[in-house]
């Protein structure tokens, strides 16, 4: 009866678990995306095209910042959900990795098109 109990514990935590990581994994997508629109629409302003590179890279760097963070801190938990015994700043590491790569990929992508044009 006792083993009953611990298999049925182990099996419920183990559900609970990944309810836990799922909807953690939900979060990290839906705030990686939120953060994408915003910087896809700063990307599609008019006012950009007489920018820069090196001025659309420090706008860029400090538009969204309200999506930045909701971005951040749900990827942040949900690596620490999914590994948790990992350092909490390597997870803070990896998530502003994350978000300086999409800032990255936007800026690429706007000097990429202003080349473009000019030819």
């Amino acid at each position: 009866m006792r083993m009953a109990i611990v298999a049925a514990l182990a099996l419920t935590t183990s559900g609970a678990m990944a309810d836990e990581i799922d909807d953690a994994h939900r979060q990290a997508l839906q705030g990686r995306d939120i953060y994408w629109t915003c910087l896809a629409q700063q990307y599609s302003q008019e006012s950009n095209k007489s920018m820069s590179g090196q001025d659309f890279t420090l706008h860029i760097a400090s538009v969204c910042p309200s999506e930045r963070q909701y971005f951040r801190a749900a990827l942040v938990d949900y690596l620490t959900v999914q590994f948790p015994n990992t350092d909490a700043g390597t997870h803070m590491t990896t998530a502003n990795n994350a978000i300086a790569l999409a800032q990255k990929d936007v800026v690429t992508a706007f000097i990429n098109h202003k080349a473009a044009a000019s030819k």
